[in-house]
């Protein structure tokens, strides 16, 4: 491949010794002036630019700011005869500056150290089609997750309407107090998802069971939570939903279910799904009945603490700003599609 070399100097005895330094190896672009270099930027693809530092209007290190954008994978040499440290050492260690070689070069030296430059160049290249085909990547496994969860919550609206409806109020529920205790980008797509199918093992129940009134202390309750990981397990890119979905009915005391995990062995996002789904099931019952308030719930909530639940995620719901709290309201509906929830608490 015959690679690019751009050659930026306001001295054209300079241009031209590094020209034909150069021409036999690499095709050689040459500029007067930083503007001149901007224009051959935007028409080439540029392996390697070498450029002087002291030109009028515009240094080579203001030119080589102005390069990172336009050719970010571009290697950049800064040619210089004078001794600018500060300059240099700012532009070195913010990563604008491959090396920089002083006036009078080595030609030997030179050679090399653009050998050296375009091998960069071609590295450079190589990682970022890695990083873009990574991105692609997650963003198809982020795509197919989403489906699946919408395809699963189209299910449960078939079976019963208001699961579907309970599986979105809480997901929004686990979310923003995932956000409120800082939970990364990934974890809180999971908790997310978790939310919207963590009673997916009520199919293959018959109607009349799964319209009962519910409570914690039921026993079918206990078994959903297995259930529903059971059948996401199959799908690897959903195991983590699967785990925070099986341990969601865990005590913090060491007496839950499905093994008796106890404090910090429970994963904090069945912890905090654990909660949001008790504070749906007392501010909005199955049964008809009418829902406690917020406060009323988290007063419930608190007399549990010290068995049930992670004091931690209950000082978190108290926590939220009230504003935050009447957007809880302002979930989707059995009608909508589901979506992953990400949300920001200023």
């Amino acid at each position: 491949m015959n690679y690019k070399i751009l050659i930026v100097d306001d001295e054209l005895p300079n241009i031209r010794l590094l020209e034909r330094l150069f021409a036999q190896e690499y095709y050689c672009l040459t500029a007067s002036s930083a503007e001149e270099a901007i224009k051959l930027l935007d028409q080439h693809e540029i392996a390697v630019i070498i450029t002087d530092q002291r030109m009028p209007q515009m240094t080579g290190i203001e030119l080589l700011k102005k390069s990172a954008d336009r050719r970010p994978h571009m290697v950049r040499i800064l040619l210089t005869g004078y001794t600018d440290v500060e300059a240099l050492v700012e532009a070195v260690n913010c990563g604008l500056v491959y090396m920089y070689v002083s006036k009078p070069w080595n030609n030997e030296d030179l050679k090399l150290r653009i050998s050296r430059a375009v091998q960069h160049y071609e590295q450079n290249k190589q990682q970022h089609s890695l990083v873009a085909a990574n991105d692609r990547l997650t963003a198809r496994i982020k795509e197919m997750k989403l489906g699946f969860v919408k395809s699963m919550s189209g299910i449960l609206k078939m079976k019963d309407e208001f699961i579907c409806d309970r599986g979105a109020r809480v997901s929004r529920y686990a979310t923003v107090i995932g956000d409120y205790l800082s939970l990364n980008e990934d974890l809180l797509e999971d908790l997310s998802s978790a939310g919207f199918l963590h009673e997916l093992g009520v199919l293959g129940m018959t109607d009349d069971v799964v319209a009962s009134p519910r409570s914690s202390a039921n026993s079918r309750v206990d078994a959903d939570p297995v259930r529903a990981a059971q059948t996401l397990s199959c799908f690897p890119e959903l195991r983590d939903v699967a785990d925070i979905i099986r341990f969601q009915r865990e005590n913090f005391d060491g007496t839950g279910y499905p093994i008796g995990l106890i404090g910090d062995q429970i994963p904090i996002a069945s912890r905090i799904l654990r909660v949001a789904s008790e504070y749906d099931a007392l501010t909005k019952p199955r049964d008809g009945a009418q829902g406690v308030s917020h406060s009323e719930a988290v007063a419930k909530l608190q007399l549990n603490s010290a068995r049930a639940f992670d004091n931690e995620v209950i000082q978190a719901l108290i926590n939220l700003p009230v504003g935050e709290m009447d957007s809880w309201k302002k979930v989707p509906s059995a009608s909508a599609s589901p979506e992953l929830v990400t949300v920001s608490i200023n």
